[in-house]
């Protein structure tokens, strides 16, 4: 049987990725201190695998793809196939941001400030090739974690991943640029890419996985609406392209849907009642696909 080895982010991306596989239709069992959780699909085998070493096992074919962030395929400087990028993380919907940051009672200001100084990280090829970029000579150590408390006894300046700013504010730290910005990646070998089945099992997953990101934030809304009231209705409804308007077996009556922001939900509905909309029904979702 054909097998397709896909690795999956072990540590703080784990829970969220194993959501968003679920969203998209595929439901994976781990159990405590296994690296091969189960999944309901004889022909995947899953691995799980830390982001910062991924790339570099998908490029030596070890595993035929993988999601991993942009960071470390960076970071590695791995060759390997790119099929998508997928905007989720562990908190909130943003890009990672790696910055470089400093105590707040320091006086730097900028990276031209730091010449000479000492700056730790765990992404330390990309801080690198950063200060390379802005003609900074600085001493780059690696961390081995708790990186945010180390400045500014243990080091000068820190460049580090952050999502909301929340633990370098905690810390004391004044963040005075931004090196890359990371999302999570869809990845494979080129060699396995290139293997026909391989390659069209890969781009079903990433269809998949791509509608469960699309319906993030999303809900489906139905109602029924008189003939009379439907300009009205369809005029203050948004949608992806255009809502869905069929006759209903009562004469003279329509049944709309659409798919809104789930934000804007709580001000609509009130709005379409007040229309004429009745029977409105909200419902979740878990993919769309344009």
């Amino acid at each position: 049987m054909n097998k397709l080895k896909i690795a999956l982010p072990k540590g703080s991306l784990e829970e969220a990725t194993y959501q968003l596989f679920q969203k998209a239709g595929f439901n994976i069992a781990v159990s405590a201190r296994s690296y091969f959780p189960a999944i309901d699909d004889e022909e995947i085998e899953v691995i799980l695998l830390r982001p910062q070493e991924m790339s570099r096992y998908i490029e030596d074919g070890v595993v035929d793809c993988g999601l991993t962030g942009h960071d470390w395929i960076l970071e590695n400087e791995s060759d390997v196939q790119e099929l998508c990028q997928l905007q989720y993380s562990k908190r909130t919907r943003n890009p990672v941001r790696w910055v470089l940051a400093v105590h707040e009672s320091s006086s730097f200001k900028s990276v031209k400030d730091l010449e000479g100084k000492k700056i730790v990280t765990e992404l330390v090829n990309v801080t690198r090739q950063y200060l390379k970029k802005n003609k900074v000579n600085a001493e780059v150590e690696f961390s081995w974690g708790a990186t945010e408390v180390k400045p500014p006894r243990l080091a000068d300046a820190i460049v580090e991943a952050t999502e909301t700013g929340s633990s370098l504010r905690a810390n004391h730290l004044r963040v005075i640029d931004t090196l890359i910005t990371s999302v999570p990646k869809f990845i494979a070998n080129h060699k396995s890419y290139k293997n026909e089945w391989k390659r069209r099992k890969m781009e079903n997953i990433v269809m998949l996985l791509e509608g469960a990101i699309q319906a993030q934030g999303k809900v489906g809304l139905k109602m029924n609406v008189a003939k009379k009231d439907l300009p009205r209705v369809l005029k203050i409804l948004p949608a992806l392209k255009n809502p869905t308007v069929s006759t209903l077996s009562k004469e003279g009556w329509y049944d709309v849907d659409t798919i809104i922001d789930e934000p804007v939900v709580r001000e609509l509905i009130p709005a379409l009642k007040k229309a004429g909309a009745s029977g409105i029904i909200e419902y979740p979702l878990n993919k769309v696909i344009p």
